[in-house]
């Protein structure tokens, strides 16, 4: 019984890690561009949410979400980062949610609407990570002893 016991524990510390650092990429990917591309990012606010948000405000947003993508890929304030990392993606989802509505729409013989089905299942994988932080085992935080999670 205890084999399967560290097993368990083992499975659950892998997956949750393969999770957190598949996660965090995936945001860290998108920070980057912010910094890479900022007039790309000044656009489509200005598109989207029909804001201009200037040229300094890209490179303050894309800094201030690589720190959090480094914070996750540690493991370190779990419940902050975490949290933060699914609000983030959560903010891309209501964005492009018109989109989530013709996922199957094909424009010039391009499915155009697939990657929002992606950032759905993206949002589910936030999700889990963030209810299941408490067994995050293998995070900075529950090295260091940090083991209590509130909330």
């Amino acid at each position: 019984m205890k084999n399967n016991a560290a097993a368990n524990f083992r499975n659950e510390a892998l997956g949750l890690l393969i999770l957190r650092l598949g996660l965090a990429w995936f945001l860290f990917v998108w920070a980057v561009n912010k910094l890479l591309a900022p007039v790309q990012y000044q656009k489509i606010w200005g598109y989207f949410h029909g804001i201009d948000i200037g040229s300094t405000m890209p490179y303050v947003m894309g800094s201030a979400q690589i720190i959090i993508c480094l914070a996750m890929v540690l493991g370190l304030w779990r419940t902050v980062t975490y949290g933060l990392a699914f609000v983030m993606h959560a903010v891309t989802i209501v964005v492009i949610s018109p989109s989530l509505m013709a996922p199957f729409l094909i424009v010039n013989g391009f499915p155009t609407n697939r990657n929002a089905s992606i950032a759905v299942a993206a949002l589910a994988g936030f999700a889990a990570l963030w209810l299941l932080r408490h067994r995050d085992h293998w995070s900075l935080d529950r090295l260091l002893g940090k083991n209590k999670i509130k909330g």
